[in-house]
């Protein structure tokens, strides 16, 4: 009897965790667009998003070293609308890499990957013909022995104008 009332309470402690950790996974997803989408393999050097235009969206290291550290690359975007536009949120597709944005003197971030740290809503306005820029920084070595080879990360930024603009970064990773 006390054998059976003991798998009894294991199965509850199992299924509460289990319960629990699909709980904490659903609060971690970010909300708005779906994040998991495919990258595109052909990325025009000047794509526009709604109002937000940004002149060049993907860009490649080429090949980098985790023994040099970290790489940076500077986006430019632009609102080519009529009126001001929000930026609501940024935020990346692995830990591994952060992004920050710059409107005039004002700079909100770093941010990074939803589920490994609160990404915020930013509530940032463009004005119409202002321009801002997102820096992107990846770390090599932050993944690693296993990090090297071909990697392929995303910034995402959801704003007022309903697209979410995408900046592709990628590199060769070698020690």
């Amino acid at each position: 009897m006390k054998n059976i009332k003991k798998q009894q309470n294991v199965i509850i402690g199992i299924l509460t965790v289990v319960i629990g950790f699909g709980v904490l996974v659903w609060l971690a997803q970010p909300s708005g667009e779906e994040i998991n989408e495919p990258m595109s393999a052909n990325v025009s050097s000047s794509l526009s998003s709604g109002a937000l235009a940004a002149s060049e969206r993907a860009f490649d290291f080429g090949s980098i070293s985790m023994a040099a550290g970290k790489v940076s690359k500077t986006f430019t975007v632009k609102n080519g609308g009529d009126g001001p536009l929000a930026i609501n949120k940024v935020y990346t597709s692995c830990m591994c890499t952060e992004a920050t944005l710059k409107v005039g003197d004002r700079q909100k971030g770093p941010y990074g990957m939803p589920g490994h740290g609160f990404v915020p809503k930013i509530n940032e306005t463009i004005s119409p013909g202002e321009e801002a820029t997102v820096e992107v920084v990846f770390d090599p070595a932050a993944h690693g022995p296993a990090g090297v080879g071909r990697i392929e990360r995303v910034v995402y930024v959801e704003h007022s104008a309903g697209d979410l603009l995408e900046f592709q970064i990628s590199a060769m990773v070698t020690p």
